[in-house]
């Protein structure tokens, strides 16, 4: 499978501010990159994240998101005050042609000079909702199951808007990103389907971790943190 990234996305952390709230810091927004930007395995050159603890690092490297979906969002927030376009979520990558159906958890990339590997899924969280200015927009991004991807950077290189996103290996051809996500989000998934995604060689820590816990416990974690502002 090949894909073309159709924009590249940094952003640096600062204040996002709200009316009735503390600023606090993020990298949400982003800015188009005209050129190639350097590649490593903590992420991009130049961007940043506000909260170390719970966004970036080597395992969410780099964000990818389907253009494709920019369309649901116009309709569901035709007042958004942020344009529902490529960048408006913070990813990194748009493209067209990669999606939660054809991409695989495991996935090996080559994208410029480098070399990337689907991690996880993402977990938007409710400085998504203070971006747009909603109190529902990450548990709405939950719902639809049009979250995105992350990577890690399994060599480091130069990528930017053109590359070419090529498949070189698929680990995991049972597990499209769509599985994985209802997974770890459907309130209706059996307890084998988490023991499956659990034991993904390739998933990351922190997804395994999740999976192994609900096992045991037989219990769904609580996203109240998570998805609402403090």
């Amino acid at each position: 499978m090949r894909s073309v990234i159709d924009a590249l996305f940094i952003g640096k952390a600062k204040p996002l501010p709200r009316n009735g709230h503390a600023d606090v810091a993020s990298g949400i927004v982003k800015t188009l990159q005209a050129g190639k930007v350097w590649l490593s395995f903590n992420g991009l050159q130049g961007d940043e994240q506000g909260d170390r603890m719970y966004h970036g690092g080597p395992e969410k490297a780099v964000h990818h998101y389907a253009a494709e979906h920019y369309a649901h969002w116009r309709a569901q927030y035709p007042d958004s005050p942020v344009p529902m376009r490529p960048g408006a979520f913070g990813e990194n990558i748009s493209s067209t042609g990669m999606t939660e159906q054809n991409v695989f958890i495991g996935d090996v990339y080559r994208v410029g000079s480098a070399l990337a590997q689907v991690s996880q899924g993402r977990q938007p969280c409710w400085k998504l909702n203070r971006l747009l200015q909603r109190e529902d927009a990450a548990l709405a991004m939950q719902h639809s199951g049009a979250t995105g991807w992350y990577y890690r950077v399994l060599q480091e290189g130069w990528i930017g808007s053109g590359d070419t996103l090529e498949l070189v290996a698929r680990p995991q051809p049972e597990w499209p990103m769509a599985r994985l996500i209802s997974a770890l989000f459907g309130v209706d998934t059996l307890p084998d389907e988490w023991r499956q995604a659990a034991q993904i060689e390739q998933l990351s820590a922190n997804w395994c971790t999740t999976f192994t816990r609900r096992t045991e416990s037989l219990q769904i974690e609580d996203w109240t943190r998570r998805l609402r502002e403090p």
